[in-house]
């Protein structure tokens, strides 16, 4: 039997079984910051759409409901200025994380392929162009990539892990020079509505960015951040038609259906502001507090304009990531070091303000 796994990098967080254990020796317990984890409340919107649909005895479709896809059809349009976009470019997904890692395998891309994804990046772009048996290319820079032309080129914006946002100049650009080569362009826009600073996140499905056409470009959006649906696994991806078209004749061949139950509480999510602010106003709170209290340690953050995350570390540190996620374990507080998401990521950690308020008051406590 081939071993498929030995192509996959290795999990990250194994690597934090011992620290973890460090962490959650305190006097006062654990507090995990290392996970963006959803820890409040799916709103009871979602919760009674859910409950209402629990009669379905029937077969979902990969197609999903029209009425799921028009939902976000109009959540895109009214939240984030899309243009031009119609149920034929929208397919749900079982969570955003399957789609990412299984893209370059439904689309066809294999060996000899390049897949470009961002220098600091979420290690599941790696892991599905390991998969795929492609090749695999970490860079910011087009130039870097040469005179090849890739069959795939993944951005992230807001960042996971550093929150940055690309500006709106960029990511026309990346456009541009996508569709001059035929490069698939996939935007992971998971964290678009968890914006603090400036400059704010754009959609690359914004006139402004795409020049009001969806050719050769996809975004992928998760309602596990915005609407604490992470146990629900509702996602879905938007943009070019035709590769909508292509991906849902692999998918619906593999059985891949998000039930019908949650693409009701989706449409319920999406078409209901009054949570998303609720929940960016407890994430604000927390976030403020935390970051004070790392600047008060003697920490500098940087970039994290979004996303659920705080990107720091300290200057006085010795360049390894690894020590710093020692000294928080030693006060009983667990982040994620930088290192998972790439070597760029070695001086710094990566710090998630999705606990409790308890915890983060217990973690600001601890570092103060």
């Amino acid at each position: 039997m081939i071993s498929v796994s030995s192509r996959l990098p290795d999990f990250p967080w194994d690597h934090l079984t011992a620290y973890a254990d460090r962490a959650r020796s305190h006097p006062d317990g654990i507090v995990d910051l290392s996970v963006g984890t959803p820890v409040d409340s799916t709103p009871q919107v979602a919760q009674k759409a859910l409950a209402a649909a629990a009669d379905n005895p029937g077969y979902p479709t990969t197609l999903g409901l029209p009425e799921s896809r028009q939902a976000v059809v109009d959540w895109l349009g009214r939240r984030h200025g899309v243009t031009g976009l119609g149920i034929d470019g929208v397919l749900p997904l079982i969570g955003s994380k399957e789609f990412i890692a299984s893209a370059a395998v439904h689309l066809g891309i294999g060996a000899g392929d390049l897949v470009v994804w961002p220098r600091l990046a979420y290690p599941t772009y790696e892991v599905g162009t390991a998969l795929a048996g492609a090749r695999g290319l970490a860079t910011d820079s087009l130039t870097a990539i040469g005179p090849e032309t890739p069959a795939l080129m993944w951005i992230n914006s807001p960042s996971n892990p550093t929150g940055k946002v690309l500006p709106i100049d960029h990511l026309r650009k990346v456009v541009e020079w996508c569709r001059e080569r035929g490069t698939l362009l996939i935007s992971d826009e998971c964290y678009l509505e968890c914006s603090w600073e400036e400059p704010r996140p754009v959609s690359l499905l914004h006139p402004d960015v795409c020049g009001g056409s969806h050719e050769g470009i996809l975004t992928v959006h998760s309602l596990s951040k915005r609407s604490n649906l992470a146990g629900y696994r509702c996602a879905f991806v938007a943009g070019d038609p035709k590769v909508v078209a292509e991906l849902l004749a692999v998918r619906k061949n593999l059985g891949l259906q998000m039930p019908g139950p949650q693409q009701l509480a989706m449409i319920a999510a999406l078409d209901d502001d009054a949570h998303v602010l609720e929940q960016h106003a407890r994430y604000a709170a927390r976030r403020a507090k935390l970051k004070e209290a790392l600047l008060s340690a003697g920490f500098r953050v940087d970039d994290s304009e979004a996303s659920l995350y705080l990107w720091t570390t300290r200057d006085d540190a010795d360049g390894d990531c690894w020590d710093l996620v020692s000294w928080f374990a030693d006060r009983g507080i667990l982040v994620a070091p930088g290192s998972f998401y790439g070597p760029a990521g070695q001086r710094h950690v990566r710090i998630a303000f999705t606990a409790t308020d308890e915890r983060v008051d217990a973690a600001v406590a601890r570092l103060t």
